[in-house]
């Protein structure tokens, strides 16, 4: 099931700007960073590291969620989402914060850290499905049964306009970077985050090589299924790119780099080792495209590293 397409509403950075001051009183404007590249063993740029894990509900999510439900009427069924997990403890929080009823879905494959945050949340909570293809189907049953207003993960033009408050906040507390490297998944926050920057910086898709959904769909010029497997599954597998997330990709990302599960692995250790900071395996892929050389930036450049998420488990080394 596509999602609904949201009436006089468009990713705009225009869009975004006017979605911010509706979401600003209930998400945190979290705090950037700034690092030497010698400090993870690399030389000749500094990295700004944007600290999104820190947000509420563990990840990035909190924005598409809060957006989705204040700029929409929500049902006396209440809300409806899956997720790999981090959307659907972004939406279970906003509905306990808003006093909405929410029903989330996330397959076998979601980390026991995003269900305890789902259920401490209070949503009614299924767990069902190997991926996160199965909890959306599951999911797309209940909203048709119900009536509750679905609140899709990463293709629906509210979650992407949340999504893309990252880039705002960011280009006002790093006006001068040189590029941004954003994890993908079913594309959501590189969505909205390129359509804020509209190609001012270069903005550049990271994802693992075992889950290649936009990589494989700009090759193919349209989205295509990928594989989802890998060391980042919960979060950044989905089966395909979002259909209205491709074509701003098309037009704004200027380079995809996949990266492989090892590279993820030692960016997590070189965080907690470096800065102290435990990111789940999805937020730790932009730092990997740096550790393995996947992408060089220019001698002397600003790069943002966009911290996205850390419902995790302890890191253990």
């Amino acid at each position: 099931m596509r999602p609904a397409m949201s009436e006089n509403r468009a990713v705009t950075r225009a869009e975004i700007g006017r979605t911010y001051p509706r979401i600003a009183p209930h998400v945190r404007r979290t705090p950037v960073i700034e690092i030497a590249a010698e400090d993870i063993g690399l030389a000749g740029f500094t990295l700004v590291l944007k600290l999104e894990h820190t947000q509420h509900s563990g990840s990035f999510k909190a924005r598409g969620a809060f957006a989705n439900l204040t700029l929409r009427e929500v049902p006396p069924a209440g809300v409806a989402a899956a997720s790999g997990g981090n959307h659907g403890a972004a939406v279970a929080y906003a509905a306990h914060r808003l006093g909405h009823k929410a029903r989330i879905f996330v397959p076998e494959i979601s980390s026991p850290a995003k269900i305890a945050r789902i259920r401490g949340y209070g949503a009614d909570l299924i767990v069902g499905g190997k991926v996160y293809a199965d909890a959306l189907a599951a999911c797309e049953a209940h909203i048709a049964a119900s009536g509750a207003l679905s609140i899709h993960a990463f293709d629906q033009i509210e979650t992407m306009l949340g999504a893309g408050s990252v880039g705002l906040e960011l280009e006002e507390q790093a006006p001068e970077l040189g590029s941004l490297l954003v994890a993908v998944g079913g594309g959501g926050l590189i969505g909205g985050i390129a359509a804020w920057f509209e190609g001012r910086i270069k903005v550049a898709a990271v994802e693992p090589r075992l889950a290649p959904t936009l990589n494989m769909a700009l090759a193919a010029g349209r989205p295509v299924d990928a594989p989802m497997g890998g060391i980042a599954a919960d979060s950044l597998a989905p089966r395909r790119i979002g259909t209205l997330v491709f074509p701003i990709a098309q037009k704004h990302v200027v380079q995809s780099v996949l990266v492989e599960d090892e590279a993820i692995a030692k960016a997590q250790q070189l965080l907690w080792e470096t800065v102290r900071l435990v990111a789940e395996p999805g937020a730790a892929a932009p730092l990997a495209a740096l550790v393995s050389q996947a992408y060089v930036p220019a001698r002397g450049e600003r790069v943002g590293v966009l911290l996205s998420g850390a419902n995790t488990t302890a890191v253990k080394f």
